[in-house]
C-alpha cells in the first residue's frame, strides 16, 4: 500500500478530499492497448450519481451543442542520462527551459559534487554540456552544439516518464503513447494525461455528433510533480508554466456558452489555462506565464465540465478536481475507483465531471 501519512492540517481545508491510501497494484505501469479503451467512471455534481462507463464512449456522454478544449503541448524529450567526463561517474538530469543566451537549464543529480567547467558526456552521444553556473538551485549548462534546444533533445534525449511508472524507465513504445495524438507545440515535461484517451475515430465521433474543439497550449513544468508539503496547503508555492489561450478559442467558447450548451476542459491543464485567461472577471486572450494555484472555495468562469484522471494525493491537481466537483463527490469518486480496481496516474483510466 502507499501510505499517505496525514500531515498538519492536510486532511481537509475547506472539508477538500486531499488524502487517500492506493494500492499500489493500481499505478498503472502501461498505458492501455487501446487510447479510448480505458474505463470511464462519470460523476454528475448535480445528482451525485456516479456510473462506470468506458473512454470510447464519450461522445453519447455529451450533447451535441457542447465543446471540448484541448491542451496541444507536446512533450520534449527532457531526460538526460549521462556521465561526468571527469570521473565517469553516472548523471541524470531533467531540462527545464532554454535561457535567453541559450544555455540550458537543468534539475541534475550525481554523486559528489560537480565543478563549474566540468563537461557532461551524453549518452548516446556526441552531445556534451559544460557547467557554466547555477540559477534557482538548478544547473545552468551550456550544450556542446548551438541550436534549438528541442531539436538537440529529440537526439539526446528520453521521454520524462513519471518515477511512478517503472520507476521512470521509459520503452520503445512510450515515445508514442506518453503524446496526445493532437500534440502540436513543444514544450511539456510531462504529458496532459486526460488527452492521452482520445483518437483520431473518436474526434470523427465527436464531430459527427455535433461537438466542437477548441484547443489551448500549457507547458506542463516540473510543478506539476510536486506534492504540498506546506502544513497550510494554500500557503503552497506554484511554479510558474507557460500558456495561451487565443481569441478563435474564446469565441468558439463564448459562442457555446451564448447557445446554451456545455464546455469541457480535457484535463487540469486546460482549466488551468482558461481560468488563467479569465483572471479579470471574463475569459479573454491571454498569452504567458501563470502560478494560478486553485482549491475551493472557487467559482469557475469557463468551463463547465472536466474529463481528468486519477491524481496523487496531496497534490495541487487533486484539490482543483475537488474544487470543481465537490470533495465528497470526489471522494466517493476515488473511493469506487479502488473499489472497482480502475487504473490511477499517468496511464491510468479518466473520471468525467459534469
Amino acid at each position: 500500500m502507499i501510505d499517505t501519512n496525514h500531515l498538519p492540517g492536510l486532511r481537509s481545508v475547506n472539508d477538500t478530499f486531499f488524502d487517500y491510501r492506493l494500492p499500489e497494484h493500481l499505478i498503472a505501469q502501461d498505458p492501455a492497448t487501446e487510447r479510448d479503451g480505458s474505463r470511464l467512471l462519470v460523476a454528475d455534481r448535480a445528482t451525485g450519481q456516479i456510473q462506470h462507463r468506458w473512454f470510447h464512449e464519450l461522445p453519447e456522454l455529451l450533447s451535441p451543442g457542447d465543446l471540448i478544449v484541448l491542451n496541444d503541448t507536446r512533450v520534449v524529450p527532457a531526460r538526460l542520462v549521462g556521465h561526468r567526463e571527469k570521473t565517469g561517474g553516472k548523471w541524470e538530469g531533467l531540462f527545464l527551459r532554454q535561457t535567453s543566451e541559450g544555455l540550458w537549464e537543468i534539475l541534475a543529480q550525481t554523486r559528489g559534487r560537480p565543478q563549474i567547467g566540468e563537461t557532461i558526456v551524453l549518452d548516446p552521444g556526441p552531445l556534451k554540456l559544460t557547467l557554466r553556473g547555477r540559477l534557482n538551485g538548478h544547473w545552468l549548462v551550456e550544450p556542446s552544439t548551438s541550436g534549438s534546444a528541442f531539436e538537440l533533445l529529440s537526439q539526446a534525449g528520453h521521454i520524462p516518464l513519471p518515477p511512478y511508472i517503472r520507476k521512470g524507465k521509459e520503452s520503445e513504445a512510450d515515445r508514442e503513447r506518453y503524446q496526445t495524438v493532437f500534440a502540436k507545440k513543444d514544450g511539456s515535461i510531462a504529458a496532459p494525461t486526460a488527452g492521452l484517451h482520445l483518437t483520431s475515430a473518436l474526434f470523427e465521433r465527436l464531430e459527427n455528433r455535433g461537438i466542437a474543439i477548441a484547443r489551448v497550449t500549457l507547458h506542463v513544468g516540473l510543478g506539476t510533480f510536486e506534492p504540498i508539503k506546506a502544513a497550510d496547503p494554500t500557503q503552497h508555492p506554484m511554479h510558474s508554466e507557460w500558456g495561451e489561450v487565443s481569441a478563435d478559442t474564446v469565441s468558439e467558447i463564448q459562442k457555446c456558452r451564448a447557445n446554451g450548451n456545455r464546455v469541457f476542459a480535457i484535463g487540469t491543464t486546460v482549466t488551468r489555462a482558461l481560468e488563467s485567461a479569465s483572471s479579470k472577471g471574463e475569459l479573454s486572450p491571454w498569452r504567458g506565464d501563470t502560478t494560478i494555484f486553485i482549491y475551493p472555495p472557487y467559482r469557475f468562469r469557463s468551463i463547465d465540465g472536466l474529463v481528468t484522471n486519477f491524481h496523487l494525493p496531496r497534490t495541487t491537481l487533486l484539490m482543483l478536481v475537488s474544487a470543481f466537483a465537490g470533495s465528497d463527490l470526489v471522494r466517493r469518486a476515488y473511493e469506487e475507483a479502488i473499489e472497482y480496481e480502475y487504473r490511477f496516474f499517468s496511464y491510468g483510466d479518466a473520471m468525467l465531471i459534469r
